[in-house]
């Protein structure tokens, strides 16, 4: 379980496609405080540190990934040197700033626009139509991890500003027009959409 709100910025130091695809993420947490088995989001996808260490450049921590979730995430955009949003799990007793993420990537949204606001960037993403009716107006999202809260939805596009903090704090600084983007639903809207399914 996760909160959106992305504690560090990791960097994809390698992969290695040997049955699932292995990835190793260059981070700045401390090895001895990641325990093997854990459970790390990394662009808003639950996976498993499976190794750990720390060499020159930084530490690091390696994660398995299965076919399914590189065919359901943008995880198959990885390359070498890209920059990742990185959350550890919830803790029993820590703030809950975000809003609550299963780390369950539901798909992959594409961003469409961007324009200044202020000192604001208002970037405008198309979902898939599948998932576009769980998407509300002030309503939350997770998107690569990031507890955002939706402006505005017209059909499958909806608007998100982000501040100069959150492009700072994340990977949101340096993205662009045509980039795929992890999409988790709010757990709230999925039930709800399931409950009015089994009304007479």
């Amino acid at each position: 379980m996760f909160t959106g709100i992305i504690t560090d910025i990791g960097t994809v130091r390698a992969l290695e496609q040997a049955g699932d695809l292995h990835a190793r993420i260059g981070c700045s947490y401390t090895p001895e405080s990641i325990a093997l088995g854990a459970s790390i989001a990394c662009n808003g996808v639950c996976l498993t540190v499976v190794d750990k260490g720390q060499d020159d450049t930084s530490p690091w921590f390696d994660v398995t990934i299965s076919a399914e979730s590189v065919d359901k995430t943008n995880i198959g955009d990885w390359r070498p040197g890209a920059r990742v949003n990185l959350e550890r799990a919830l803790k029993v007793g820590d703030e809950l700033g975000g809003h609550i993420v299963s780390g369950h990537v539901d798909g992959v949204a594409e961003i469409t626009a961007m324009a200044q606001e202020g000192e604001s960037t208002r970037v405008t993403f198309r979902a898939p139509e599948a998932l576009a009716r769980f998407i509300a107006p002030k309503g939350s999202v997770a998107l690569d991890g990031t507890s955002l809260t939706v402006n505005e939805v017209d059909g499958a596009e909806f608007g998100v500003n982000f501040i100069p903090h959150t492009k700072s704090a994340t990977t949101w600084g340096g993205v662009k027009v045509g980039d795929r983007i992890n999409l988790e639903i709010d757990t709230l809207a999925r039930y709800v959409a399931r409950l009015q399914e089994w009304q007479p």
